[in-house]
């Protein structure tokens, strides 16, 4: 059988099993898979299906109407790291850091739109012509972009971050070379001492797996916000843990709970460190204030080519909130912040901590920079293989909270 004999098949069969399902009540996957078995087997009465077809179909038909159709294979292997959906007739998916073209093509504009739905679904959100653009997350975790008409021109437009199941810790970091053992240490003690600390990078430099190992490192007995717009943090080994997810509004645009007041609200819940997802709006006021106001050792993560770049983001930002001297806004952002630690995906794919800084006041209001730790290429590198090691370049000068906490280990 062709492919497009098989497609043809696969859609009538569709088409046939939608019509026969009662939506009166409650079908589980059990009855779906019988469902779509009879309906096989009556097809095969009429021609010539082999058993790996009837196989093949059997899979097919249940993704499509229990799962997320011929996506959900991509979702399955572990391989693929993206999956970036560019209407019915183009899939794309990064292997190994590359992105390569598939063969899948969706039946039609209306299928994609369905599993559009579908996803959006998933975590209660919504997405119609009044509310083109989402963002959502699937059971796995999996972080989902999805544009709809009128906005995307050529059909549905789907972006998918695949992350991996299993916690990434920094043994595994350093094994990969993304960063050295005396950085990693001299990170674990800031973190466990409650300095607050700013991740930042490019898209896809990792920004998200290195929060979430940062955050391992808080003490088990201290009680964490996390604050996300898809849920996407995996925090182990801590109970006293509270996890809050943004809402967008319904189709009037009412009764959105937004990452500003879920930050609000977060510093009436008694937090030892709240740990925002991402900051990228106006919320970085409010972010800025709460770590000013005793939440010492809070974190997020931010976009930035650099690291003398997340200042003059976070300057934006909060001058979009609020009407303030840009030296009062300086000055906040130098009390709050004590740590940025900025990541690089490199040339040959490799995801690496590029440096790490100490934040202080400098003089005039303005905010000056102590690098600490800093990558450094070696003579070995070449275009398709980034060698190097993060060297140590400075040393920190805000060591009190290091000896207060040291202080209290030894009492």
């Amino acid at each position: 059988m062709v492919n497009e004999d098989y497609n043809t098949l696969k859609q009538q069969l569709h088409d046939r099993i939608l019509g026969k399902m009662d939506f009166s009540k409650e079908l589980g996957d059990d009855d779906v898979k019988r469902l779509i078995d009879s309906e096989i087997a009556l097809e095969a009465r009429e021609r010539y299906i082999s058993l790996k077809q009837k196989q093949r179909l059997s899979k097919d038909l249940f993704n499509s109407l229990r799962k997320f159709d011929l996506i959900q294979d991509l979702l399955d292997d572990p391989e693929v790291t993206e999956i970036m959906i560019n209407g019915p007739e183009n899939v794309f998916v990064e292997r190994n850091g590359r992105v390569e073209a598939t063969r899948e093509r969706f039946v039609s504009p209306k299928r994609l739109e369905d599993v559009a739905y579908r996803m959006a679904a998933v975590a209660d959100r919504r997405i119609n012509e009044a509310t083109p653009v989402v963002d959502t997350r699937l059971p796995d975790g999996s972080r989902v972009n999805i544009v709809l008409k009128p906005v995307a021109v050529d059909g549905p437009i789907i972006t998918i971050r695949k992350f991996s199941d299993r916690f990434i810790s920094m043994d595994r970091l350093i094994e990969l070379g993304s960063i050295t053992q005396e950085a990693a240490d001299f990170l674990k003690g800031l973190v466990e001492a409650g300095y607050s600390v700013i991740v930042s990078g490019g898209t896809g430099s990792g920004k998200t797996t290195f929060l979430n190992m940062l955050s391992g490192f808080i003490p088990e007995e201290e009680r964490i916000v996390t604050i996300e717009d898809a849920v996407e943090l995996k925090i182990v080994n801590h109970k006293n843990l509270v996890r809050l997810e943004s809402r967008a509004g319904n189709r009037e645009g009412a009764n959105a709970v937004t990452i500003r007041d879920l930050i609000r609200a977060s510093l009436r819940m008694r937090p030892d460190r709240v740990i925002v997802g991402e900051v990228r709006g106006v919320e970085a006021v409010d972010m800025l204030q709460a770590m000013n106001t005793g939440h010492d050792g809070s974190m997020s993560t931010i976009h930035a080519n650099s690291a003398a770049d997340v200042f003059s983001r976070l300057e934006t930002m909060v001058l979009l909130s609020a009407d303030l001297p840009l030296a009062a806004v300086r000055g906040q952002i130098a009390s709050a912040l004590d740590i940025v630690v900025q990541l690089g995906r490199m040339r040959d794919k490799s995801r690496k901590v590029l440096e790490i800084c100490e934040v202080e006041r400098g003089e005039e209001g303005k905010i000056k920079i102590n690098p600490l730790f800093r990558f450094v290429e070696s003579d070995n590198s070449t275009s398709e293989k980034v060698e190097g090691e993060l060297k140590k370049v400075g040393e920190l000068k805000k060591t009190r909270k290091l000896e207060a906490f040291r202080g209290r280990e030894q009492s």
